[in-house]
């Protein structure tokens, strides 16, 4: 097959033809600041609060509960570093040991960013990769500032359940973030629903482009900002808004709530398919994370004695994409933080493969990449002393 087969969507994807089509004009003759009094600039502007609007939806949020952001990494750095201002006195945090190295390295190094010592608890996970919930009553202390524990994880697609979570958190009057970059447009989500105080997105993850976020700031939440500036963003973000992308993200927002069902029934059927034959066509393989709360587009595979990079060269021969563990770690001799904290078997965790899919992909590729994946495995494990042993 000469074309791509695309199934690391959980790094990035595309931008959809739609959101391209609604950004082009404000990149061509719409280039106003949105904050300008003329009337050129307020059409521009207009155009922002119909995408914070299209954003809330998705959300089942308030528009003026939205700040657009640059990224997610951005909207979790401000959320726990709001939380750690707003309530100085208390120095504890909460995480999970399987977050996105947003979450983690900000968390690892709270010391040296604040200048002020903080106590960090790091919640384990069951062999599944589910969390459980009486360890986290445990881990709430009356000096807890800030608990942060991602929707979806970006490697397995596990679910936590965030929305009890938050409910415990409030109990104590603990301030609570989630890291939800992989869950919107996947799951269903309702802000009004349940009371989770700040909750970050990424647009390149919902076929929106790269370079664009939010943070969800609940109504009354106490809030300090991360950038400090101009009005911008009603004084919560400063600097002039990217709002080709903006516009881009409102729509792929708009797309998403469209798409969900389809997400949950035909992606979600090809995740499967993938998976099952795999598993049944290669020997000492392995599925990482529960079967059931999961993402419905994620798959984290691992196969025995192999490496996961030398996998991935040789999918790339096929044109076949996908990840071994997270994007944002990639490089790192290391395997797989999330991994190692489920006690995945060393022999299994430097051979894991995330394949992520999106709506675009086809069963086609899916069976391409089941005709394919036997044959790397087998030619690498025939070079593997490991294996041999």
């Amino acid at each position: 097959m000469d074309k791509v087969i695309y199934m690391d969507n959980n790094a990035t994807t595309r931008i959809a033809p739609e959101v391209l089509e609604a950004m082009l004009p404000f990149l061509t003759e719409y280039y106003g600041n949105p904050s300008s009094m003329h009337t050129f600039g307020g059409q521009v502007g207009r155009a922002v609060e119909n995408a914070r609007a299209q954003v809330a939806e998705l959300l089942g949020a308030e528009p003026s509960e939205i700040v657009f952001t640059s990224c997610g990494t951005e909207s979790d750095s401000t959320a726990i570093l709001s939380a750690l201002q707003t309530f100085p006195e208390k120095r504890h945090v909460i995480k999970t040991k399987v977050e996105h190295p947003a979450v983690k390295n900000l968390c690892e190094n709270l010391d040296k960013f604040t200048g002020q010592p903080h106590r960090v608890t790091r919640l384990g996970v069951r062999a599944d990769g589910t969390l459980d919930l009486d360890d986290y009553r445990d881990a709430l202390a009356d000096d807890t500032a800030v608990v942060s524990a991602m929707w979806a994880n970006n490697e397995t697609g596990v679910l936590f359940p965030v929305e009890k979570m938050a409910e415990l958190a409030k109990e104590r009057g603990i301030l609570f973030h989630t890291d939800a970059v992989q869950a919107v447009g996947k799951v269903p989500i309702n802000m009004k629903s349940n009371q989770i105080d700040f909750l970050s997105l990424s647009g390149h993850k919902l076929h929106a482009p790269k370079g664009i976020g939010v943070l969800y700031v609940r109504k009354r939440t106490p809030f300090v900002p991360f950038l400090h500036g101009g009005h911008q963003e009603k004084g919560r973000r400063g600097g002039t808004e990217n709002v080709a992308a903006i516009v881009g993200l409102g729509k792929a927002c708009e797309l998403a709530g469209k798409m969900m069902a389809e997400e949950n029934s035909r992606v979600r059927a090809l995740r499967d398919k993938l998976e099952q034959g795999l598993l049944a066509s290669i020997p000492k393989s392995m599925r990482n994370g529960h079967a059931e709360l999961r993402l419905p587009n994620t798959s984290n595979v691992s196969f025995e004695y192999v490496e996961g990079e030398a996998i991935l060269l040789h999918m790339n021969r096929h044109n076949i994409c996908a990840s071994s563990g997270s994007a944002c770690t990639s490089g790192s001799l290391e395997p797989s933080h999330v991994l190692r904290a489920m006690g995945v078997p060393f022999t299994a965790a430097h051979g894991s493969i995330r394949f992520s899919l999106s709506i675009y992909n086809t069963e086609e590729e899916v069976d391409f990449v089941l005709a394919k994946m036997p044959e790397i495995i087998a030619g690498l494990r025939a070079m593997s002393p490991f294996w041999q042993g």
